[in-house]
């Protein structure tokens, strides 16, 4: 063994601490961001997409549709990831839809502008994901299935997440205006450029 070569960082375990901290911070990025979107009558992908998609054409809580189409996807992760990974996503689902249902009462957008709103809306759902996954986590879904692809297949989980993001949010062309449609694909590649450039396999040492 070459004594001169770089010796690779032994990667520490979060605490609980870590975790709660981080399943709580996440939550609340993710939870603000989709308020943005949803202010701006904005889509973005996955299972939070069609949650929009019910919440727009019924009138109810986009909270409530989140959180019942989340739980089929807790199957896959509890066989394919654990019951610690299960546990802390649904805890964080159950935050997010929370948080999101009670944001019209204490959050409000005297003005927004749609842009700004897909822009900052996906940075902030983008970073709040990323904690979750740091922190063996995630809201749910395609996040899952994004997560477990990249831990068993190595394939990037922002990379997947993009692509169905996108194929999401492309559908809507079928039920909102072109303009939404294209603020709505911004606010999808802002999420997924935050997962892809920072969450790639063997970058991050956490655990």
């Amino acid at each position: 063994m070459d004594p001169a070569a770089p010796i690779a960082p032994t990667p520490h375990a979060h605490s609980w601490f870590d975790d709660t901290h981080a399943l709580i911070a996440g939550s609340l990025f993710v939870a603000l961001g989709m308020t943005m979107f949803g202010h701006a009558g904005l889509l973005t992908g996955g299972v939070a997409g069609v949650a929009f998609l019910a919440s727009y054409a019924t009138g109810l809580a986009f909270g409530l549709f989140f959180f019942l189409f989340s739980l089929p996807f807790f199957v896959l992760s509890w066989y394919r990831l654990g019951p610690a990974f299960t546990f802390k996503s649904f805890g964080a689902v159950a935050l997010v839809s929370a948080c999101t249902t009670l944001a019209p009462k204490v959050v409000r957008f005297e003005l927004l502008n749609p842009w700004v709103a897909s822009v900052l809306g996906g940075f902030l759902i983008g970073f709040g994901l990323l904690a979750l996954l740091r922190h063996q986590a995630s809201v749910g879904g395609v996040n899952i299935l994004a997560q477990w692809l990249q831990q068993a297949k190595g394939f990037s989980a922002g990379k997947v997440q993009m692509c169905v993001d996108l194929v999401v949010v492309l559908a809507a062309f079928w039920v909102l205006p072109p303009m939404q449609v294209a603020q709505s694909v911004v606010g999808a590649v802002a999420i997924g450029a935050i997962l892809a450039l920072n969450h790639r396999p063997g970058r991050y040492l956490g655990v």
